[in-house]
């Protein structure tokens, strides 16, 4: 008769995939961002807020420099947050906001009002985000001024996600997403369209 053990079964830590680890590497070191200078962030601070060892950070990003330069991009978001006709593109940008605070707990187009923005790498956070959100949604605006109607346009979208999950407005928050796009998003297209 062989012995029966009574010992359960080991789970195996639960694993990520590539993606999956990149992902939270790169949130890890935006969170950091939002509350360190650059120059005192460590790839040992990012990947333990990442749940990961410094080794891996530099397999997936190379180095500090290359992984911070990725997180000063708005790149991918910008195109996330653009992503719609012109016709539709405040309601799709005001719920843009709010599902990604829900959905991730933050929205990456904030770490411009709460990143350190002294120095050198303020200077690249600010044109990055200049450049790859606020005129390229100036490029896709027809009519006058579409520069500052654009300007408007992401002022306005940063005043509600400050308000929704830095704030945390309970009256707003108490809100359906729908509800509040319903509100919001007529005073973002307003901007967007002359």
């Amino acid at each position: 008769m062989s012995a029966v053990s009574t010992q359960p079964p080991t789970a195996a830590p639960a694993r990520r995939d590539a993606e999956e680890t990149k992902a939270a590497i790169l949130r890890a070191a935006r969170f950091l961002l939002a509350r360190t200078p650059h120059a005192d962030i460590t790839l040992k601070a990012v990947a333990d807020r990442a749940g990961v060892s410094p080794p891996l950070i530099v397999k997936y990003f190379g180095n500090k420099d290359t992984l911070f330069a990725r997180v000063m991009s708005f790149e991918s978001d910008a195109t996330a947050l653009l992503d719609a006709p012109l016709d539709e593109l405040g309601r799709h940008m005001v719920r843009h906001v709010l599902t990604g605070q829900l959905e991730r707990g933050a929205d990456p187009l904030l770490r411009i009002a709460f990143a350190p923005v002294q120095g050198e790498h303020g200077d690249i956070l600010r044109v990055n985000f200049r450049t790859q959100v606020v005129e390229r949604l100036a490029e896709r605006l027809v009519g006058p001024e579409a520069g500052l109607r654009a300007e408007l346009a992401v002022g306005t979208l940063l005043g509600l996600g400050v308000m929704y999950g830095i704030a945390r407005g309970t009256e707003l928050r108490a809100r359906a997403v729908e509800d509040v796009v319903d509100r919001y998003a007529p005073t973002v297209q307003g901007h967007l369209t002359p």
